[in-house]
């Protein structure tokens, strides 16, 4: 013997030592697919409040806008229809003057002045 130790390697999911290639990382593919889906219930756990916050924001927009091309509200009629202004999905320039439109998916509101919000889809 040369004095290296030989450790075999172990399932990632259940610890278990592994048998066959050395590049093995699972039992098996069931053992595979249910580490697979632990790691993803942990990320939806986490984005999933925050996408039904976004998709809320959307429909409260969608509804306010209605058939309307642009349309201007108040910011207490989005606040009462259920908007929480601190989630979106981006911001975007569209005008001249360089006004941050705050975009919710493909509808989005410009802030103006007396408390008002210009509606819009894009």
């Amino acid at each position: 013997m040369n004095g290296t130790v030989h450790i075999s390697p172990t399932c990632l999911f259940f610890g278990r030592p592994l048998r066959g290639r050395i590049d093995k990382k699972f039992c098996d593919n069931g053992c595979k697919n249910e580490h697979n889906n632990h790691l993803q219930r942990e990320e939806r756990a986490a984005i999933n409040p925050i996408a039904a916050i976004l998709k809320q924001n959307r429909r409260v927009l969608r509804r306010c806008l209605g058939a309307n091309h642009t349309r201007v509200v108040y910011g207490t009629e989005l606040l009462q229809a259920g908007l929480r202004f601190e989630y979106y999905t981006h911001h975007h320039y569209t005008n001249q003057q360089a006004d941050l439109y705050v975009f919710c998916y493909d509808y989005g509101y410009l802030p103006m002045a007396d408390g008002k919000y210009l509606i819009v889809r894009k």
